[in-house]
Formats: C-alpha cells, sequence, structure tokens
C-alpha cells in the first residue's frame, strides 16, 4: 500500500523549514533531531553531514535537498514541540540550523521504490517538515537514472549506494578527470576504461567488445595497467624503439601524414613568403607521386632543376666560405664530379645549356690541375690549386643560365596539401629549394629548408617519421584505431614518452587529428558513427591555453587548436573525448567548456578550484567545497553522466592494472628494504644503440645524401 508523504512516520522528521528561495532553502533543526549518529532511518547513519542528503514533502513527491553548511544560533530558551517547563534558570540554548541545494524531485512509484529526477515541480514553504531519507530513499536517489551499465564505485554519504554511469553520456559528450598528483586520476581512467569494456563484455557473453580506446600516453604510465595477451582489453602498445621490446609496437607517424599547418608550425614557416611556398612544395611533391616518373620527360626535367639548383647553391656556399681558395680543400674534385654527372645528364636532356656547364668546369679543372710523383710510394698523386672567383663565378653563371632555359616549375593538378599521400622528405626539401630560387626568395627561404634537412637528417626523429613505403595508410588506421571487429583488440596506448621535444607536439596533433578526420570519413561513407574514445592524458601540456592573437603560431598551439575542434565537433562523428590533468586553470577554456561530465580528485590549487568553481551551476558549488579535503581513490562525479552530483568512492584496482604513477618509495630503497641494483653499462648501451632495421641505402638516397651535405652538421647551418 502507498502513502502520501504527509503520512510519513514522524521518527523521520528532524526539522522545518525557515528559509525558501529557488536555490537554497535553510532548515531550523528541531532540539530532537539526532546530533551525531541517526538511528531512526533504519540503520545508523552519521548526521547532521555536510553533502549528504534531506527530503520535503510537497505535493506528490518529495523534493531533494544537498547539505550545503551547518551552523548555530544562539537562543534564550530551547524551542521543543509540546509542553515546555524552563525551569528556574534562563541559559542561552544553541539552536542548529542548515542549508540545503535544491537537486530535484523523489517520487515513488510503488511500494519501497523511488525514482529521482532533476528540477523541481514545486518548491515548498515556510513551515513544511524535512525529513531524514529511509535506506531505501537514500539509495535511489544516489542510484538514478535510467541505462545505469557500468559500476564505477559506492558513495560513502549514501550508505554505500553503487554509483553506476551510462557509457554513452560519459564518454559521448566528452569527460575531465582532474585532480592533484597522486589523487588517484590515472587509475580512475584506467578503471573507466576497463570497467566499461569488462560489463560490455559480460552483457555480449562475447570474447570481447567491439570497443575503440586510444590512449595518448605522454609518460610511459597505461603500458602497465593493460596487457597486450589479456583477452578482455588486448591492448595494442606503440612506442619510440619498441625493438628492443618484444611487447611493443614501433611508434610511427609518417612525416607525410602532416599537414600545412603542422609542418607550417614545426618549421616556424612564415605567413607571407614562406608559408605558401611551403603549401605549395607539399601540393606539387604529393602530385609527383602519382603523375610524374623519372622515367618520362617531365620527370627527369624536374629531377634536373633540382640537381641543378642543388649544385648551385653548394658551389656558391664554397665562394661565400672561401673553401675555393684554400689549396687544402677538395673543391676541384667536387666540380670534378659535378662535371661527370652533367654530362651523363646531357646525354638525355642535350637542349638545356649543360654542355655550356661541363665547359666552364673543364676550363677551370685544366688551369688549376697539378700533379706529382710520390718519391716513397712511386705512385703519382693529383690535385688541384686554389681556385679563383672568376672561374667559380663562370660556373655559377652557366648553372643559372641553364636553370633559365629549364623554365618554370611544372604545375600538376592533383591532391590537397592536407591529403596523406606519401613522399620522401629529401623530395620534399628539394623541390621547395627548387621552388625558392625560381620565385627568386631564395634568401627568405634559406633558414626553412636547413631546418627541414636537419630535421630529416636527426637520428632521433628518423625511428618515428619514417618515409619508406614500409607504412600504408590503411594498415595505421588498422593498428592505430582497431580493425573490423576490434578483431586486433580494443585499447591502443600510444607511448609517447620517448618522442623528441621538438616534435611532440606535432607527434600528438597529428595521431589526434587522424583518428578525428578518418572517423570524418567512416561516416560519410557508411552514414553511421563508429564510437572511439581519445584519452589525452598530462593533458594540460597538449590542450594549453594561447593567444590567439599571435601571427606565426606554434607547434604547441596547433595541437591545442586540434583538441578543440575535436571537443567541438567529435560527438558528431563518434569521438569522445577524455581529458586527464592536475593542472586545470592552464587547459583550454574551448575544450573544457564542451565537457559535460566532470570526476573531480582533490583538488589544492587556488586557480584550480576557482575554474571548477566557474564550471558547474551555483546551487551546485557547495559540494565542490569538499575538493582540497577529498582523499586519494574519491572523487566528486558531476556532469551530464550523473542525475546529480555524487560523492564517489572510485573501485579499488588490482596493483598489476594500475597505471605505473606511484610515487617513489625513498625511504625502503635508503634503508634496503627494497633492491635497486644498477648496471649502469647496460644503460648506457640502451641509450647509445643505433636504430636498429635501418632501410638499406639506394642509389637514389645516396644522391639524396650527397644533396644534403651543406648540412650534414649543425655547426654549417647558416643561423
Amino acid at each position: 500500500m502507498s502513502y502520501l508523504p504527509f503520512e510519513q512516520s514522524g521518527s523521520l522528521r528532524i526539522g522545518t523549514v525557515d528559509f525558501v528561495s529557488p536555490d537554497k532553502i535553510e532548515v531550523a533543526l528541531e532540539i530532537e533531531a539526532p546530533e551525531s549518529v541517526a538511528l531512526n532511518a533504519g540503520i545508523p547513519r552519521p548526521f547532521p553531514r555536510v553533502n549528504g542528503y534531506l527530503l520535503i514533502p510537497v505535493d506528490e513527491g518529495f523534493l531533494v535537498g544537498q547539505i550545503e553548511w551547518l551552523t548555530i544560533e544562539r537562543s534564550a530558551f530551547p524551542k521543543r514541540r509540546g509542553m515546555q517547563d524552563f525551569g528556574l534558570v534562563d541559559l542561552p540554548y544553541p539552536l542548529r540550523k542548515l542549508r540545503l541545494n535544491p537537486l530535484g524531485m523523489l517520487q515513488e512509484m510503488e511500494h519501497e521504490r523511488f525514482v529521482f529526477r532533476r528540477g523541481a515541480d514545486a518548491l515548498p514553504s515556510v513551515g513544511d517538515t524535512v525529513l531524514m531519507p529511509t535506506e531505501s530513499q537514500l539509495r535511489s536517489i544516489v542510484e538514478s537514472g535510467e541505462q545505469r551499465r557500468v559500476k564505477i564505485g559506492s558513495s560513502p554519504i549514501a550508505g554505500n549506494a553503487e554509483v553506476c554511469v551510462d557509457p554513452n553520456r560519459l564518454f559521448g559528450r566528452h569527460l575531465a578527470v582532474l585532480g592533484n598528483t597522486g589523487s588517484g586520476k590515472s587509475c580512475s581512467v584506467a578503471g573507466l576504461i576497463r570497467w566499461s569494456l569488462e560489463q560490455s563484455t559480460q552483457q555480449n557473453d562475447s570474447e570481447h567488445p567491439n570497443a575503440r580506446f586510444i590512449i595518448l600516453d605522454p609518460n610511459g604510465e597505461y603500458s602497465h595497467a593493460f596487457d597486450e595477451n589479456e583477452s578482455s582489453t588486448h591492448a595494442r602498445i606503440f612506442r619510440v624503439n619498441a625493438d628492443s621490446d618484444a611487447d611493443k609496437l614501433p611508434l610511427k607517424v609518417p612525416l607525410w601524414f602532416w599537414n600545412s599547418a603542422e609542418w607550417s608550425s614545426f618549421t616556424q614557416a612564415s605567413t607571407r613568403t614562406q608559408r605558401p611556398l611551403l603549401k605549395r612544395a607539399l601540393r606539387e611533391v604529393k602530385a609527383g607521386r602519382t603523375g610524374v616518373s623519372e622515367a618520362t620527360e617531365e620527370g627527369k626535367i624536374l629531377a634536373l632543376r633540382r640537381y641543378l639548383l642543388s649544385r648551385l647553391n653548394s658551389i656558391q656556399n664554397d665562394v661565400h666560405s672561401g673553401a675555393i681558395q684554400d689549396n687544402s680543400t677538395n673543391f676541384g674534385f667536387k666540380l670534378k664530379a659535378i662535371g661527370d654527372d652533367i654530362e651523363s645528364r646531357h646525354r638525355d636532356l642535350p637542349d638545356y645549356g649543360l654542355d655550356e656547364i661541363k665547359n666552364e668546369i673543364d676550363a677551370a679543372l685544366k688551369a688549376e690541375y697539378k700533379s706529382f710523383r710520390d718519391k716513397k710510394t712511386g705512385e703519382d698523386v693529383e690535385f688541384y690549386r686554389a681556385f679563383t672567383e672568376a672561374q667559380a663565378n663562370s660556373i655559377v653563371s652557366a648553372l643559372q643560365k641553364s636553370l633559365e632555359q629549364l623554365g618554370g616549375t611544372i604545375n600538376y593538378e592533383g591532391p590537397s596539401e592536407d591529403v596523406p599521400l606519401f613522399f620522401k622528405g629529401t623530395d620534399f626539401a628539394d623541390h621547395l629549394e627548387v621552388l625558392a630560387y625560381q620565385e627568386n626568395v631564395s634568401q627568405y627561404l634559406d633558414f626553412l629548408i636547413a631546418r627541414i634537412r636537419t630535421f630529416l637528417s636527426d637520428p632521433k626523429m628518423k625511428a618515428i617519421i619514417d618515409d619508406t613505403h614500409d607504412i600504408t595508410l590503411d594498415q595505421w588506421l588498422k593498428d592505430y584505431i582497431g580493425e573490423d571487429n576490434a578483431r586486433n583488440g580494443c585499447v591502443s596506448v600510444i607511448d609517447l614518452s620517448l618522442v623528441p621535444t621538438e616534435v611532440i607536439h606535432v607527434v600528438t596533433a597529428v595521431i589526434a587529428r587522424m583518428v578525428f578526420e578518418s572517423l570524418q570519413r567512416y561516416v560519410s561513407l557508411n552514414h553511421a558513427t563508429l564510437p572511439t574514445v581519445l584519452v589525452m592524458e598530462e593533458a594540460h601540456t597538449f590542450i594549453k591555453r594561447y593567444r590567439d592573437d599571435i601571427e606565426n603560431i606554434d607547434a604547441a598551439t596547433v595541437c591545442c587548436q586540434v583538441f578543440e575542434r575535436i571537443a567541438r565537433e567529435g560527438r558528431k562523428f563518434g569521438l569522445g573525448l577524455v581529458l586527464s590533468s592536475q593542472r586545470p586553470s592552464e587547459l583550454s577554456p574551448t575544450v573544457l567548456s564542451q565537457c559535460n561530465t566532470f570526476l573531480l580528485h582533490r583538488i589544492s590549487n587556488d586557480r584550480d578550484q576557482e575554474l571548477v568553481h566557474r564550471l558547474v551551476p551555483d546551487n551546485l558549488k557547495g559540494i565542490l567545497r569538499e575538493l582540497p579535503l577529498l582523499p586519494s581513490q574519491s572523487a566528486i562525479l558531476l556532469g551530464w553522466a550523473s542525475e546529480l552530483p555524487v560523492l564517489v568512492k572510485i573501485n579499488d584496482l588490482p596493483e598489476s592494472q594500475r597505471p605505473r604513477s606511484e610515487d617513489p618509495e625513498f625511504w625502503k630503497v635508503w634503508t634496503r628494504e627494497e633492491c635497486r641494483e644498477i648496471d649502469w653499462d647496460a644503460i648506457a648501451k640502451e641509450w647509445q644503440r643505433e636504430p636498429r632495421h635501418e632501410k638499406k641505402e639506394t642509389a637514389n638516397d645516396q644522391e639524396s645524401s650527397r644533396d644534403d651535405s651543406n648540412y650534414e652538421n649543425e655547426d654549417d647551418l647558416p643561423f
């Protein structure tokens, strides 16, 4: 039999309404109300308790309020119900008061079964009764909502009621996990992923779900939390130099994946001259992949133009440095090698003034050639004396005339500069050099081209930006996002800890953008979304607020802009975003404003607390005052995924499933309670070892390496 709220037992009454407004209700507690532990709620329960829940009967249900604060008032006498005998002594008596934040309505559907929903149909009046919730009512408040599929913890202020979430709400509209170091953020993120996968596996009774989680891990924590041999997750773990670990896959983000914005930010290209030519070079070098072969006439002309330009720059550099006037240099032998190359190219392209270049080189070599017989070995020794500037300038003039005869750059119709089509980095640098010469802006692009060549020759970069044909776009998408039906696993852990600092933001931006744009195209082709979750650990490093009035943006800004676009548009294409950060005040406001659910661990910094307070409605800020006091593993869940703000004790994770983020055990190591053996020789060898599985150098690669000889050492760069 159902009872109206007014017919509830009077034993649950603890006070009356003293003040009412839409955003707060003040309650005067009765003297008989419990002072520390309530025994009349079915089980012993702490009362009164800040952030606990109380009920006020209104109409056909109860208005649920959350306790924000408690206080006392001094009174000349105790205000009791019924007969009162104050006696002869009149002493000040403390009266207790509390403030409630109205949250929503609790309605009884059938006997002892209640349903909670946000919002209030009616507010109480002054003098209305305030009740403690029963155990059933309390659990109904916290365990409210539909599709409560994944349990993430329990609520200590609600009788340890289960706190469950709907993954559609949790991941579909972006989640921010915020808190200080050591408060349990990483374990919460790992737990949310693991518990979601485990629950979906149980529901479908299958080997593993058709889920996709991509974790961008800058500290290398999560490879410890997900085992690639575990059937429920079957994680794919990518890291730099993975050949030293059989359980890891090599991290590859080919340079031909990069779009023009990422190239511009990395190379610090200016917007006036450098960036337009950089985009043009990208378009033409990508078009050359399918449009022009060196076996064709156009391909031969393009290759000759690049070759002559590189030789021209090399000779001019030698003139400026004075290397041509030193008897000990090899400038003469360099000219002889150029002359031999020119002669072989002249056979294929006889009409572009190559014979004049050859004649000028031969004349200079003949004038400065010398030889003598070595008395010790009896062999003839050949050498060249110092060359004059006039001789070098004659060769330079012949090269320039030949380049003029070759005409302008061949423009190819083809894809945008942002389409991921294969090209070699050296071809890109060479072609950019050609464009700079032909547009007569070499002086503006010298530094840019030098930066690109230095970048391409850096061994640390080669391990990541592999520009061989070994990697295809479709295979990369299968490896990093997942195959059909997630046959190769549900979790991709991308360990960014060993990525060089110079490219960490670009690499992160490229991975995030490739995931987003691939899901865009999936929707375009299939007219349905492919639900995927992108997790960004240490988000304050990669999604950092920036000034939008700066003309030349850096790589960190481009990285942040990628995540801002995902935050704004990702939901439409099935891409959810999970941010984990210890400095929310440094995060992009655009990204934070798009997060609809927050899991807040302990936050002690004033600026971070102020930012979090601005993210929630005024009447919910009371519970946030607990943020500086939250113990590890406790958090406040609020937003779209939770019917009401609730304090959660996150479920335990076994040691083997936790990210490697625990505090170092200084004392145990110092006192030898824990052993730490050191083999610095092994560390030095690992540090200094050469990258393995290098591709053998082909004749074309050797030609390219000769072209890059001017920039082989950093000291040779013109800046």
